[in-house]
């Protein structure tokens, strides 16, 4: 699947400005990415160190998983008192259901940057993504992280290549309102059904927030983006969305950083969505007139959850009945007889029956890098949108052998 550029609406541009350099185009934000020998075979990079010059109010959001990754646990320890200076990730192994041993590496990893940065530990979060159930090798973390305040600088690229696993490209934004400026890297392509996916999310700003007010902005943009996302029904033992901002550029009104908050946070799902492991197409669901948001949410990731719709999106099928059936599974009450199903504009279903359409043509229609499927339930002013991924072969081929 190729990379997804984010193509913003008009009214978007009318409000921000689309920069580059991810999380160092954020006033006082250095970030630095490297090869320290996790991903031994590969040789990709597999450490990242992001770091403020001043230190951040922040806050985050986890996983749901009852199984969590011993780094949730020492970065949920460190933000209780709202405060962060740096977030060290580690790739390639999660750190997960690895008991006392665990905890002490994570804790460790934090120790070892704070020194190395001139910080507290309690001030430096931590993250790790990869295989469940093996050892963090330590040894080469810590000399990787010896010296790596001088390897430190205003390209965010390098980190946002290290934290990434199978992922096919880096996910990376950054967009200016105002005078403030929002950055964020995120990795993720197997292992995605948030429920706050294997999903982290890095979001830097030099706006002046508290971090009361910041969880309850993360939590709004988090639920209209990278919770109404999924590629394969799992949701990771590691998934973390962490929003830290130094201040730099002073205040902004909520509602303005709340739009550019959840532009962010929407871009960056979408590019998990469409990089979603063995996937030719992104696949966007557009629930509409439904009786309220909180229904056409539930429509729309039930049908993007489908494996059935799913497969018959691979093959450029119009099976119609599968999305008829994916939301009468959702537990959402809907009149049956007024349904309306579009593929790409193309009208299938016309008040619960089957519209006259060509299959061929629509067919055609599909084979694109984004399909948009819309539902009209025509029974109210609620409307919902996900996005996943399709079900091909390679996504069998590449877990088959994740271990191995």
């Amino acid at each position: 699947m190729s990379q997804y550029i984010y193509k913003p609406a008009l009214f978007v541009l009318q409000i921000m400005k689309i920069l580059k350099n991810s999380v160092c185009a954020v006033k006082g934000i250095k970030a630095a990415g490297k090869f320290v020998g996790i991903k031994s075979a590969s040789k990709k990079k597999d450490l990242a160190i992001i770091y403020s010059e001043k230190l951040c109010n922040a806050a985050a959001m986890y996983t749901k998983n009852h199984v969590k990754g011993a780094p949730l646990y020492v970065t949920e320890e460190h933000l209780k008192n709202g405060k962060a200076q740096a977030a060290i990730v580690s790739s390639g192994i999660a750190n997960v259901c690895t008991g006392k041993k665990g905890i002490e590496d994570a804790k460790e990893m934090c120790s070892l940057a704070a020194k190395e940065l001139g910080l507290k530990k309690d001030d430096v979060l931590v993250a790790s993504t990869g295989l469940i159930g093996a050892y963090l090798p330590m040894d080469v973390i810590k000399k990787g992280i010896q010296g790596i305040k001088n390897e430190l600088s205003n390209d965010s690229s390098n980190a946002a290549e290290a934290i990434l696993t199978t992922d096919n490209f880096k996910k990376e934004i950054a967009v200016q309102v105002d005078n403030i400026t929002i950055g964020a890297i995120c990795k993720g392509a197997g292992m995605i059904h948030p429920n706050m996916a294997t999903m982290l999310c890095f979001i830097f700003t030099d706006a002046d927030f508290s971090s009361l007010r910041l969880k309850k902005m993360l939590k709004k943009s988090v639920d209209k983006s990278f919770n109404m996302i999924s590629v394969d029904m799992d949701t990771s033992t590691s998934d973390m969305a962490v929003l830290m901002a130094n201040g730099l550029a002073g205040k902004i009104s909520e509602d303005k950083f709340q739009k550019a908050l959840d532009f962010v946070c929407v871009e960056l799902a979408k590019m998990v969505a469409v990089d979603g492991e063995g996937a030719t197409k992104l696949i966007e669901v557009d629930v509409i007139n439904a009786k309220s948001e909180a229904e056409a949410k539930l429509l729309a990731k039930a049908v993007i959850t489908s494996n059935l719709v799913k497969a018959a999106c691979f093959g450029n099928d119009p099976n119609w009945g599968r999305i008829m059936s994916a939301i009468g599974c959702s537990g959402v009450k809907f009149k049956e007889d007024k349904v309306d199903i579009y593929f790409n504009d193309k009208s299938l279903v016309k008040g619960g029956k089957a519209a006259s359409f060509d299959p061929n043509e629509v067919s055609k229609s599909m084979k694109t890098e984004k399909l948009i499927i819309k539902i009209d339930l025509n029974e109210g002013k609620g409307n919902g949108t996900a996005w996943g991924c399709d079900l091909t072969f390679d996504y069998v081929k590449i877990n088959a052998h994740y271990h191995t």
